[in-house]
């Protein structure tokens, strides 16, 4: 079990907690207290209610997906439950703008949870149990859909709101949210928590833009930051190790003059709305093959078969993505340096693309090369002139006067294409990281049905739930959203069942006290 720090709060620190609790129900001061017994009856019955507050009252760190579903879900069942949620910007953010503005919401081809694990880079080992059965993407899909939303799932997977726009997911979760009570401050940064005698969490609340500094008391903390610094120095506070994140899900920048060539080649402006984009090459499926010079192993997650997009500064892609993914670590360490193998006929063995090359320069010897094309090789049919190029074959050229060996060097291109990575491309709204609070440690463990759902006896009681700040991260296709709902989901419900059994059990109390 992680160590808790100190018990003893200083005094001045206290002092300001138990003035700035925004979930008391009623307030008084020292200068409010008369001599009277009256006075001091009422005064006690103040902070006796403000400590029955405390006691039902939930802290979430960070307005993300995750916590801002498991808040809905907390709240749901328990009303009761003072429910606050802060965010230093604004709420839903990353949810705004992911999927290109669509919001990628889920993954439909993947829907039991032994398929869902397997794109997990980090966590496809503990979240292989019981983790997506509690609340899988069918369930995510059936949450959105009864709150108003309909979902479509595209050709590879992908679940998306009908309408292609993310403010159909955010508007949702924020409209439930209100509807609920739960309270949402954005703009205010949680940068520390500490734990009183009492056995209550003390959470330090800043706000950048003015002179702000609160205090808020409360019996439960949902730490719920994502990628943010914030969410690791929360946990690190309370004992959690914290494995140093690096980037995952980016481009490769690859300076290669045929790659260059290609995306010149295809790619153009166009203008659509009066704004300039650009066109480049599409590849529907290559498969792919990573290799880090300092890592032998051949681990099978650095080969993946997908779509690939050739830009004009390296690749992208859904392939792209994953391999960076599934090597982000090793990546990282080897300062992005290494080499990219790619086929792009992966359904066809090299020794048959060979024998189709030359079948077909037999079977129309007699035609010019631009004018006769593989059938087999469809996929790349607009590839190919470039192949040509490449090899210093003239489109006029007839079949038959085209070298063997030239023949022999396509097919290779074709297969076994390599290209030296030199670093990670650079976009603004990449926000997956590999990293955060490991799964499993020697002090304390990874327990999925609970959402890493950690108690500490110590005299008291103190429950910290700790989700989206692990070390847990997905793939394209919806995966990282979907670990959000999940984990949410289940943090969620544990505090909110928790905090139900609290109140049963404080009601034939409260009722002898007011009788």
């Amino acid at each position: 079990m992680p160590q808790w720090p100190s018990l003893q709060l200083p005094a001045a620190a206290a002092a300001a907690a138990r003035r700035a609790t925004p979930f008391a129900l009623c307030r008084s001061s020292s200068s409010s207290v008369s001599a009277s017994a009256s006075n001091q009856d009422l005064v006690a019955c103040s902070w006796q209610k403000e400590d029955e507050a405390e006691a039902q009252s939930l802290v979430v760190v960070g307005g993300g997906a995750a916590g801002v579903y498991a808040s809905i879900r907390a709240k749901s069942l328990a009303p009761h439950l003072n429910v606050l949620v802060f965010d230093k910007g604004r709420f839903l953010s990353k949810v705004k703008i992911s999927g290109g503005g669509r919001c990628n919401v889920t993954n439909g081809h993947h829907l039991e949870p032994l398929g869902m694990a397997r794109n997990y880079p980090r966590g496809h080992k503990e979240l292989r149990g019981s983790f997506f059965k509690n609340h899988g993407p069918q369930d995510t899909m059936r949450w959105f859909s009864d709150h108003g939303v309909e979902l479509k799932t595209e050709d590879d997977g992908r679940v998306f709101p009908v309408t292609d726009n993310s403010a159909s997911i955010v508007d949702c979760l924020l409209n439930e949210a209100r509807r609920l009570g739960v309270s949402l401050q954005a703009g205010k940064a949680v940068t520390g928590a500490s734990v009183t005698e009492n056995g209550k969490f003390v959470v330090k609340v800043e706000k950048r833009t003015v002179d702000f500094v609160d205090h808020v008391n409360a019996k439960y903390v949902l730490v719920a930051t994502g990628s943010s610094q914030q969410g690791y120095s929360i946990a690190a506070q309370f004992g959690h190790s914290i494995i140093a994140p690096v980037p995952s899900l980016f481009t490769f920048k690859i300076t290669d003059k045929r790659l260059a060539d290609l995306s010149g080649w295809k790619s153009q402006i166009k203008w659509k709305h009066g704004n300039p984009f650009r066109i480049h090459v599409t590849f529907p499926i290559v498969k792919a093959k990573l290799k880090l010079d300092g890592i032998k192993r051949s681990a099978p997650e650095l080969t993946q078969i997908g779509p690939m997009l050739v830009t004009h500064w390296g690749l992208s892609g859904p392939v792209v993505l994953r391999l960076s993914a599934w090597g982000a670590r090793e990546l990282h360490q080897y300062n992005y340096q290494a080499k990219l193998t790619v086929d792009f006929i992966p359904d066809i063995h090299i020794e048959d693309v060979k024998r189709i090359l030359f079948l077909h320069k037999d079977h129309h010897a007699k035609h010019k090369i631009n004018n006769s094309f593989p059938m087999e090789f469809a996929l790349v049919k607009r590839f190919w002139k470039f192949l040509l190029e490449q090899e210093s074959l003239d489109g006029d050229m007839h079949w038959a006067s085209i070298p063997n060996n030239n023949l022999n060097t396509v097919a290779l291109r074709l297969k076994q294409w390599m290209f030296e990575v030199v670093a990670k491309g650079q976009f603004k709204d990449e926000f997956v990281t590999a990293g955060g609070v490991p799964l499993s440690e020697e002090r304390y463990t990874f327990v999925p049905e609970l959402a890493t759902l950690w108690i500490s006896k110590r005299k008291i009681d103190l429950s910290m739930t700790v989700v989206q700040v692990l070390n847990v991260d997905g793939v394209t296709g919806g995966f990282n959203f979907q670990n959000a709902w999940t984990g949410g989901y289940i943090a969620g419900t544990s505090i909110g069942t928790l905090a139900s059994s609290n109140m049963r059990q404080q009601q034939p109390y409260l009722q002898l006290d007011g009788s």
